[in-house]
């Protein structure tokens, strides 16, 4: 698989003006870039906003920082007892096993943590520390394998991580987040699912799709792979001004969804991360879209919106009571009953 990781290299190949060049150089030296073969095929060069396109092709926009946007939207540090862990709910943890992706999303919210910078995955040491952490607290149940995006790993490496999480008796859930089958269609191989199954504990595939034609024919057959090996594979999308945020295209994405038996799970909005606030829609442009989408969709397609609220205080459901809106914004309570303010106070 090639992946392009230059914008000098997308010049070449006619995705960026070569007198844009120079705007982008600082992009390029604070974000990474990573764009597979596979992601530049499914573009629409002769269409200036492609809604392809603008998910992986830097821009200039990422250059502006507002001052709501932080490096860890989400408080992942904050909830970080060892390297390479993330507790932040009582009965799983996320476990970062890699840095690094295959391609690299213009909106992500780890963007200040990943890239070329820490292309090795975790270290023997740390990654038996974080092992040792997962043995030691008898609640955690769940695994959510990320990143980075942990699928970038060797079958032998999958499987080994399956092996040692499986290997503890009081996990019985691993889910892997993941854009691998749709950007990597090819690296999904016999051997690749193969090391997914785990005795002892169950396999969830967590797929990261935006717009619907990203479910190409390869892509699709990738994720057939995964559900008749009897991997169940969920969605997750973020809702991206420009990308996704009609309801023709959001429509469309969660028929695609089930059409490939992936049960939508979350719509995520999108995160306070440095340089992303062209992507952002408002809560209030989010709840219509859902609203629309609950007139058109059956339950079975339509996924929970949710926001992650700045500085770890977990998830909110944005269609529910924990969501209340104030005359400076909104106001989200947190799974432990604490309100908080969005977009938060900055204080000067």
């Amino acid at each position: 698989m090639t992946t392009v990781k230059s914008i000098y290299t997308l010049a070449q190949t006619g995705l960026i003006d070569e007198q844009r060049l120079p705007a982008l150089e600082p992009v390029a030296a604070r974000y990474a870039v990573a764009l597979t073969e596979t992601v530049m095929g499914l573009m629409d060069r002769q269409d200036p906003f492609d809604p392809i396109a603008r998910q992986f092709v830097p821009s200039e926009e990422e250059l502006v920082v507002t001052a709501e946007e932080m490096a860890d939207p989400i408080g992942d540090n904050s909830h970080s007892p060892a390297p390479g862990i993330v507790h932040r709910h009582r009965d799983r943890v996320l476990f970062k096993l890699v840095h690094s992706c295959p391609v690299y999303c213009r909106f992500c919210f780890r963007r200040e943590m990943v890239g070329p910078q820490s292309e090795n995955a975790l270290l023997p040491e740390t990654y038996d520390n974080a092992l040792a952490y997962i043995r030691e607290h008898g609640e955690i149940w769940e695994v959510i394998l990320t990143g980075g995006d942990p699928f970038v790993l060797s079958p032998r490496r999958l499987a080994k991580v399956g092996k040692d999480l499986g290997a503890i008796g009081h996990v019985k859930l691993l889910r892997w987040h993941t854009r691998v089958p749709v950007v990597d269609p090819a690296a999904v191989s016999d051997e690749f699912i193969a090391a997914l199954h785990v005795p002892g504990a169950a396999t969830v595939v967590a797929v990261h799709v935006n717009h619907p034609r990203e479910l190409g024919v390869e892509a699709r057959a990738a994720i057939a792979k995964l559900v008749d090996a009897g991997i169940p594979v969920v969605s997750q999308t973020v809702l991206l001004r420009g990308i996704n945020d009609d309801i023709s295209t959001m429509e469309a994405l969660m028929r695609a969804f089930l059409e490939c038996r992936i049960k939508p799970y979350y719509l995520h909005h999108t995160d306070l991360a440095p340089g992303t606030s062209h992507f952002r829609v408002s809560i209030d442009e989010g709840l219509t879209l859902m609203r629309v989408l609950r007139a058109r969709l059956s339950g079975m397609a339509i996924p929970t919106y949710v926001l992650d609220i700045p500085g770890g205080f977990a998830k909110v459901p944005l269609e529910s009571r924990e969501a209340e809106k104030t005359p400076t914004g909104w106001r989200l309570r947190d799974h432990e009953g604490h309100w908080h303010a969005y977009p938060p106070v900055v204080e000067e």
